[in-house]
């Protein structure tokens, strides 16, 4: 596994080793002994979750606040989508930044997102299964959402037409600009 910082420390990208020949391919996808050394870091993921997406669906900017913050894995099992991570740690030097990556079933990427960030993607393809690890249990008590089109984190997501994109309607109608949005 190859692991590539990012412009904010703590996000990395994970390249995994790809085994290729006649029959497919193999890959190992997670070892936490490997990831707690390259990365510095120490994460105990307890669920793995799955969803599928057509093209323009915009998942995010999701995260849940306090004790219920989540630590993510994420990559694209079908597909292509854009991921986000957005810092919202008030007391990092990246505070209010973002860090955008492709994710797809060719590139085999993944992105990691430690607790304390906003998270989204969006599907670039006809379809997408995303999947992704997490260390904490779902708390809808503390789920929070920001605005995807939020003026100050100036995400260039490269759908854009409103008519192309698809949210749920939590998203539409409940997600908070940036500067309500609780931070870490």
């Amino acid at each position: 596994m190859e692991y590539i910082k990012t412009e904010i420390p703590d996000v990395w990208i994970l390249e995994p080793h790809v085994f290729e020949d006649a029959r497919g391919y193999f890959m190992e996808t997670w070892q936490k002994e490997d990831f707690d050394k390259k990365t510095g870091l120490v994460t105990d993921f307890i669920q793995d979750n799955q969803s599928k997406s057509s093209r323009g669906v915009l998942r995010g900017l999701h995260y849940q606040k306090g004790e219920a913050s989540q630590a993510k894995l994420v990559r694209v099992l079908q597909g292509v989508v854009v991921d986000v991570a957005v810092d919202l740690r008030q007391d990092s030097p990246t505070f209010g930044r973002h860090v955008m990556v492709e994710l797809s079933e060719e590139n085999k990427r993944q992105l990691f997102i430690p607790r304390g960030f906003a998270h989204g993607f969006q599907v670039l393809s006809e379809t997408a299964i995303f999947t992704y690890k997490v260390d904490n249990h779902y708390a809808p008590k503390s789920e929070c959402s920001i605005r995807y089109d939020d003026p100050f984190l100036k995400i260039d997501w490269p759908i854009t037409e409103k008519k192309e994109l698809l949210l749920s309607e939590k998203d539409l109608l409940h997600a908070v600009s940036f500067s309500d949005a609780e931070k870490f």
